[in-house]
């Protein structure tokens, strides 16, 4: 099986269609549709059904993209593994978190790690989708639920608690809350239902929504947001008051903490990679540094 094409089959699987392989492997569309269509002959198969909003892989070809996929990141694992045998840490590091602890607490520290390493190339994807780590979807994730998956190595790096937050303006507006109770009379920003399990695993999301509240009169918010950075915003434009990680007291000069008292249940914040990363160098000084960090921020 001729390798470049089996690399580009791949590729387009990835991308699903022509146009955006051949973005991603600096080809033109016809290019690349011709080789997949060599690639179907020599086979005698077909890989691909073909529809005008895309490809879609036929059975064949999904057993022919799991066996290349296989093949790509056992490559990239043995790449990784020769780029950190070097004695300066180099190479590529992916790093995957959520949207708010990625936006707040993450980048603004990374500026540091590029300049100590420069010869790792960091890219940064932020989200709340679980990445798969064992088919290198990323190199590392920082995650705020305890991981599942054994065979992943995971370092418990720091507790987090949302506390109560509105503006300055806001509270002028409608007076500050001296108790829980007294949230009942105020717009609350709250995560939205498209966040999904998340509420479940993490109670810290919507516990707003329940402290002090009578249940007989459930509260409403005032708007849901998917993501706590979206939260941030809203709470900063004077909208009303909303929950936020402790994490950004830091340079929110314009945020007051309300209810001082009121805490969410904790939410615990790891460090995960996998198994057969447990050597690399490039991992070894992300985590020392992540470390460090947290130890500066207490």
């Amino acid at each position: 099986m001729d390798w470049d094409k089996l690399r580009i089959f791949h590729a387009v699987a990835e991308a699903g269609s022509f146009t955006h392989a051949g973005e991603t492997l600096n080809l033109s569309q016809s290019a690349v549709s011709r080789q997949i269509s060599t690639l179907e002959r020599s086979l005698n198969v077909p890989l691909f059904h073909r529809h005008p909003r895309g490809l879609i892989l036929t059975e064949q070809g999904e057993d022919l993209y799991l066996t290349a996929h296989d093949v790509f990141h056992k490559l990239a694992m043995s790449e990784a593994r020769l780029t950190d045998s070097r004695e300066q840490p180099a190479g590529t590091l992916k790093i995957a978190t959520t949207v708010g602890f990625g936006s707040v607490w993450l980048t603004p520290r990374i500026r540091e790690f590029v300049d100590l390493y420069p010869d790792i190339e960091v890219s940064i994807v932020l989200t709340y989708s679980e990445f798969d780590l064992s088919m290198r979807e990323a190199d590392v994730a920082i995650e705020l639920t305890p991981p599942t998956h054994p065979e992943l190595i995971q370092r418990h790096l720091m507790t987090i608690n949302y506390y109560v937050y509105a503006t300055p303006d806001y509270l002028k507006a409608h007076g500050m809350p001296q108790t829980p109770e007294d949230l009942d009379n105020h717009k609350l920003i709250t995560f939205g239902q498209e966040v999904g399990d998340q509420r479940e695993l993490l109670p810290a999301l919507n516990f707003l929504l329940d402290a002090g509240a009578n249940p007989k009169r459930p509260r409403r918010p005032v708007l849901q947001v998917n993501n706590i950075y979206g939260i941030y915003r809203a709470v900063l434009s004077g909208l009303g008051m909303g929950a936020l990680p402790n994490y950004f007291d830091e340079g929110s000069a314009n945020l007051v903490r309300v209810l001082p008292e009121l805490q969410s249940p904790a939410t615990e914040a790891y460090f995960v990679y996998p198994e057969e990363l447990r050597q690399s160098a490039r991992i070894a000084v992300f985590r020392d540094f992540l470390i460090r960090k947290v130890m500066e921020s207490r």
